[in-house]
C-alpha cells in the first residue's frame, strides 16, 4: 500500500493513520497532540478525486478544522484518516 504526499509516493500499511505514515517517513507534518483531536497541526488537503472516498469527518474533527486559517473544502486531519485498501495511493498535499 502507498500514499502520495505532495506528488511523492510513500509506503503505508493498512490500518495505519496517515499521520503515522508522515512521521515514519520524516514528512513535515507536526501532529502536536498525537492524534487526540486537540489541535490541527496535522492538517492536510485531500485531492478532490479522493475526498468522497473517505469516511465523513466527525464533529470534533470539523471543530478543529474550523481553527485552520487556510482550510479548504477537502481539508482533513491526518490523525483521523485510517488507511484501508480502498485508499491505496491516496493523494494529499501539505499546506
Amino acid at each position: 500500500m502507498k500514499v502520495m504526499v505532495d506528488g511523492r509516493e510513500w509506503p503505508a500499511t493498512t490500518g495505519e493513520r496517515l499521520l503515522d505514515v508522515a512521521r515514519r517517513n520524516g514528512l513535515a507534518l507536526e501532529g502536536t497532540c498525537n492524534g487526540d483531536l486537540a489541535c490541527a497541526t496535522c492538517h492536510v488537503v485531500i485531492a478532490a478525486e479522493w475526498f468522497e472516498r473517505l469516511p465523513p469527518a466527525r464533529e470534533e474533527e470539523e471543530d478543529m478544522l474550523d481553527l485552520v486559517g487556510d482550510a479548504r473544502r477537502t481539508s482533513r486531519l491526518a490523525c483521523q484518516i485510517v488507511l484501508t485498501p480502498a485508499l491505496d495511493k491516496l493523494s494529499v498535499t501539505l499546506p
